[in-house]
């Protein structure tokens, strides 16, 4: 093919390319983008000679990516949408404004979308986009005004806020509880009880703090490193236990901070009266992105969080920051 050329590439072939390095055919992807074959052909073909390389590797009923392809797709298609998201919200903030906030799924799921009901209502003048997942955003992303992050002091980011910290208790269902001294359960009495009952664990052995958070740990400083459950239940994330301890499938070790409301409500019961508690090196911070900080929304959402952090940090029994 011929040298590469060093002008930009042309954004309407690179949305020609990743339509069909999504959908593997030409045709599928002149479909999606309301254009014709030929047209989606002269696009991956023009894009082809400016980066002097095979792109798609074409056979008589099929199409596959070549290894330079892939690489493209694998970069392409997250800008791509990262661009249709920024543009969604400069057209969104043209009517109503928006703050966008981003933290883990368990932390949405159990602490902030609970409270989120009662503050929209006092605000109804901004809209609030979440963005809940396990991958970290960097600090500077231009989509997002908050960030909520849960790690060891050293891990925090420059300039973030504590909000509080974290307690490990064995939880279960109040049903459970209440057939265990009926009688129609084996006893929850003591700690070594658990043998007869499943536990509820985290499965997330990739990182560091798995341990920390563990039933091993906590059954090592109850004295009971040997124990073994009637049956284990591994779950990927947080939430997922706290809903496995309600449906009544077994026992969580849960972080106080995410499940205290429901502890006051009674829909989950602390076992052992509270006195088999262990804390975490772990920690909750709020990050209010620099480029967001000048907005009143922005501003008023983190004043909330703060609010919602103190009730939390009264929970713990910690002391006001």
């Amino acid at each position: 093919m011929n040298r590469p050329r060093q002008r930009p590439l042309s954004l309407d072939s690179l949305r020609a390319f990743e339509a069909v390095a999504r959908r593997l055919s030409f045709s599928a992807a002149a479909d999606e983008l309301h254009l014709t074959q030929p047209a989606i052909s002269r696009q991956i073909k023009g894009l082809e000679e400016e980066l002097g390389t095979t792109l798609f590797i074409r056979g008589t009923r099929r199409v596959e990516l070549s290894a330079a392809g892939a690489a493209m797709a694998h970069t392409v298609a997250p800008l791509l949408g990262s661009l249709d998201r920024v543009v969604r919200d400069i057209r969104n903030r043209r009517g109503r404004p928006q703050v966008s906030l981003s933290t883990f799924a368990s932390f949405a799921t159990l602490w902030l979308l609970p409270r989120l009901a009662e503050f929209q209502q006092s605000q109804p003048a901004f809209d609030i986009r979440i963005s809940a997942a396990d991958r970290l955003d960097e600090l500077d992303d231009p989509e997002l005004d908050l960030l909520l992050r849960y790690c060891s002091p050293q891990d925090a980011p420059p300039g973030a806020e504590r909000l509080f910290g974290e307690i490990l208790t064995p939880v279960t269902s109040a049903r459970l509880l209440e057939q265990s001294l009926a009688g129609q359960a084996p006893p929850l009495g003591e700690p070594a009880d658990l043998a007869a009952h499943g536990l509820l664990e985290e499965d997330d052995p990739r990182t560091p703090a798995s341990y920390r958070l563990s039933w091993r740990r906590w059954l090592a400083e109850q004295g009971l490193g040997s124990l073994e459950p009637r049956r284990w239940l591994f779950l990927n994330y947080t939430h997922q236990q706290v809903q496995g301890a309600l449906a009544g499938q077994g026992i969580a070790l849960a972080r106080i901070s995410l499940v205290h409301d429901l502890l006051q409500r009674g829909e989950l019961v602390e076992l052992f009266g509270g006195r088999c508690r262990i804390p975490s090196a772990g920690h909750y911070y709020l990050f209010e992105l620099p480029h967001a900080r000048a907005r009143a929304e922005v501003r008023d959402c983190a004043a909330w969080i703060r609010a919602e952090a103190t009730r939390t940090r009264a929970a713990l029994g910690e002391a006001p920051a």
